[in-house]
C-alpha cells in the first residue's frame, strides 16, 4: 500500500514507516514478489523499491486514491483509517463514470498534514500557470478532488486533477486559527451557484415534468417546491426557475422532453423551437431503399 500510494521507497524509509528492521523489509519484499507482486528493485543513491507501473492491488479494500491518501496521513492515524477502510466503502464517482486523475493527490495531502507551501503548474480556463498555495484542506465532490489553499489574494480553490506540477516552494506556514473547512466549502458552493444562474425561464410542466425538473440541479428544484400549486386545465403547473443561459437551458430541458413548455423568456422558447425542429428532421421517417447524406 506504501509503494502504490507514494511510488518509490527506500528500504530505510519503509522500516520507518512500518516501525520494522531494514532486514524484514527485505525479508518481506522477497515474500511480495514470490507471491505475484511485481515489485521493482533499484539500486543506488536514488534507487528504492516501487511497484511495476500501472500495477495495483485491491487486497487491502481501498481505491488506488484512497491508498495515496492513506500513505499521507499521520503514523498514529494509519491504523484507525486502515480499520475503518475494511468496514466501510465509500464510491462518490456517479454511475457509469470513470475517476477523474488524480496524480498529485498524495503530495497536497501532505502537505497538508504538515502545512507545507507548494509551488505548483495549473491548467485553468485562462491557460497554464505557476501558483504558490499553501494547502488547508481537500474536498472530494462528485468523485473530483479539490484543494482549498490560502493564496496572497485569499482562499481559492483548485480541481487537483488540473494541477500539472507541484513542488515544494520551502518552508512552513501557519494555518488560520478559526478556519473551518466545511463552512468555507458550503460557503463557496453558495456564492458560486448564487453568480451561475444569471436568469430566469418560466415553464409549464406536467408532474412528470417536474420530476425532471426537479432532477436538473438542486436550484431548479427547490424553485419547483416554492412554485404556488395552481394546474391549469391540463393540470400542469408553472414555475419560474433559474437558468445560467439560454444555450445552457435548453440543453438542460431537453432532458424534460415534452412534459414541459417554456412560456418565456421568448428567446429560450425559439431556441426550444429550432432545436425539436431540428431533432424532428433527422428522426423524420425515410423511403425505403433511399439513404440520405448529410
Amino acid at each position: 500500500m506504501l509503494l502504490q500510494g507514494e511510488g518509490r521507497m527506500s528500504a530505510t524509509r519503509i522500516a520507518e514507516k512500518m516501525g520494522v528492521s531494514v532486514r524484514t523489509v527485505h525479508r518481506d519484499i522477497e515474500e511480495l514478489s514470490a507471491s505475484g507482486v511485481p515489485v521493482v528493485a533499484e539500486r543506488g543513491a536514488t534507487g528504492g523499491f516501487t511497484l511495476l507501473e500501472g500495477w495495483r492491488t485491491r487486497l487491502t479494500g481501498l481505491t488506488p486514491i484512497e491508498a495515496t491518501v492513506m500513505s499521507s496521513l499521520p503514523d498514529s492515524w494509519q491504523a484507525d483509517a486502515r480499520r475503518v477502510a475494511s468496514r466501510f466503502h465509500l464510491d462518490p464517482v456517479g454511475w457509469y463514470r470513470a475517476p477523474a486523475r488524480a496524480d498529485h493527490l498524495a503530495a497536497v495531502a501532505d502537505a497538508v498534514w504538515k502545512e507545507r507551501r507548494l509551488k505548483i503548474r495549473y491548467d485553468s480556463w485562462k491557460g497554464v500557470s505557476e501558483r504558490t498555495i499553501e494547502p488547508l484542506g481537500l474536498v472530494l465532490k462528485g468523485g473530483e478532488w479539490y484543494a482549498v489553499a490560502q493564496t496572497k489574494k485569499g482562499v481559492a480553490t483548485y480541481k487537483v486533477a488540473n494541477i500539472q506540477a507541484v513542488e515544494r516552494s520551502g518552508g512552513t506556514f501557519k494555518r488560520p486559527a478559526r478556519f473551518d473547512l466545511g463552512q468555507h466549502w458550503t460557503e463557496s458552493i453558495e456564492r458560486f451557484e448564487a453568480g451561475l444562474y444569471r436568469g430566469t425561464a418560466v415553464v409549464r410542466a406536467s408532474a412528470l415534468g417536474l420530476r425532471r425538473l426537479k432532477l436538473l440541479s438542486d436550484a431548479v428544484g427547490k424553485a419547483v417546491e416554492r412554485a404556488p400549486e395552481k394546474v391549469d386545465a391540463r393540470g400542469w403547473l408553472e414555475v419560474t426557475i433559474p437558468i445560467e443561459s439560454v444555450e445552457h437551458a435548453a440543453m438542460e430541458l431537453l432532458k424534460v422532453g415534452a412534459e414541459c413548455d417554456v412560456v418565456e423568456p421568448k428567446e429560450l422558447r425559439e431556441k426550444m423551437t429550432g432545436m425539436a425542429s431540428e431533432l424532428a428532421a433527422i428522426y423524420r421517417p425515410r423511403a425505403r431503399g433511399r439513404t440520405t447524406t448529410r
